[in-house]
């Protein structure tokens, strides 16, 4: 499993883009896990499935209202993952209404969540391979804090714990 100091592997996320606009098409566009994340700061979190209940009705609503905060706090983008295609997270975007705030990037094939070592098999829920719920803050690539979550739960991935970690 990834944890503190190391950098994030190499892997290519997908971004479903409503309008045209630098460089990109309107539709799923890749986004080089490491070219996105150079030089900036990212509150990065990840979560089973899109359009579920505890990711929908708290974990990306609490990233959508801490936006400004985290901003203030030296947060360039915010950034959910999960493995889902960039329809279905073009989708959830449009129905968070996360546009501008929080990029919701697709891990269709979980090459990215298996390269961090955080899988979830979700199997015997009709789900599949998914990502672990969590949260981490990367500065220029590399993972400063690493936030996992327990089976079931939601406590420590959650917006609030990011905003104090941003802050530190």
């Amino acid at each position: 499993m990834i944890k503190v100091g190391d950098t994030l592997p190499e892997a290519t996320l997908m971004e479903f883009s409503e309008v045209e606009g630098e460089g990109c098409s309107i539709g799923p566009n890749p986004v080089l896990v490491a070219k996105a994340s150079a030089g900036k700061t990212v509150a990065l979190f990840a979560l089973p499935g899109a359009f579920t209940p505890t990711c929908s009705a708290k974990h990306v609503p609490g990233y959508l209202e801490k936006f400004n905060e985290l901003k203030a706090a030296g947060v360039d983008e915010i950034w959910c993952v999960s493995v889902n295609d960039a329809f279905v997270m073009g989708a959830w975007a449009r129905d968070l209404k996360a546009a501008g705030k929080v990029r919701m990037l697709g891990d269709g094939d979980a090459t990215f969540t298996k390269a961090l070592g955080l899988t979830l098999d979700l199997t015997g829920r009709g789900m599949g391979l998914r990502s672990n719920r969590y949260s981490m803050l990367v500065k220029d690539g590399k993972v400063a804090t690493l936030n996992v979550e327990g089976p079931g739960k939601f406590e420590v991935s959650d917006a609030s714990t990011m905003l104090g970690q941003a802050k530190a």
